[in-house]
């Protein structure tokens, strides 16, 4: 079993051949509009759109903490819009993070790219404005991801 590729450069240019699925952590809101989200919706606007719709139309879908939403963006990239932080950071009122519902959430993305036959790659999730610890999110992607004999790497962006 190996483990998580660790590389510097933009989770939104995955490396590799074959389909490649990037995800990444969003709240439960439906705001969309700091961190990661920005450089996702620079490259492609249909995650940001889906997400809104999503969001909007959640009395009639499973939109919430755990859930996982997949777009197409390229014929072999595909983005995971993983819902795992209830609410936003706002002055000291604690972290937004919810390693549960990564958890839940890498779940349903392990089983997506089972189906597609994908690699995964992310940012460092849920550590930047959702303010989670790696330590505690790393063994999750190796439960949840790496132990399913997927490929997974994790960008650390220059600068």
């Amino acid at each position: 079993m190996t483990g998580i590729a660790y590389v510097r450069g933009d989770a939104t240019a995955p490396h590799g051949k074959g389909v490649k699925l990037i995800a990444h952590v969003c709240n439960d809101l439906g705001g969309w509009g700091k961190g990661f989200v920005l450089a996702v919706s620079r490259r492609w606007p249909e995650p940001e759109a889906a997400y809104r719709r999503w969001h909007r139309e959640r009395a009639g879908n499973e939109f919430g903490l755990g859930a996982a939403q997949f777009i197409q963006v390229e014929p072999y990239v595909w983005v995971a819009n993983m819902v795992g932080q209830r609410g936003i950071r706002t002055g000291s009122k604690g972290v937004p993070v919810r390693y549960e519902a990564i958890d839940a959430a890498l779940g349903r993305v392990a089983d997506k790219a089972v189906e597609l036959g994908a690699s995964v790659h992310m940012p460092r999730i849920g550590c930047g404005l959702a303010g989670g610890k790696w330590s505690r999110i790393e063994p999750l992607i190796m439960e949840r991801l790496v132990a399913r004999g997927i490929s997974v790497t994790v960008y650390d962006h220059d600068g």
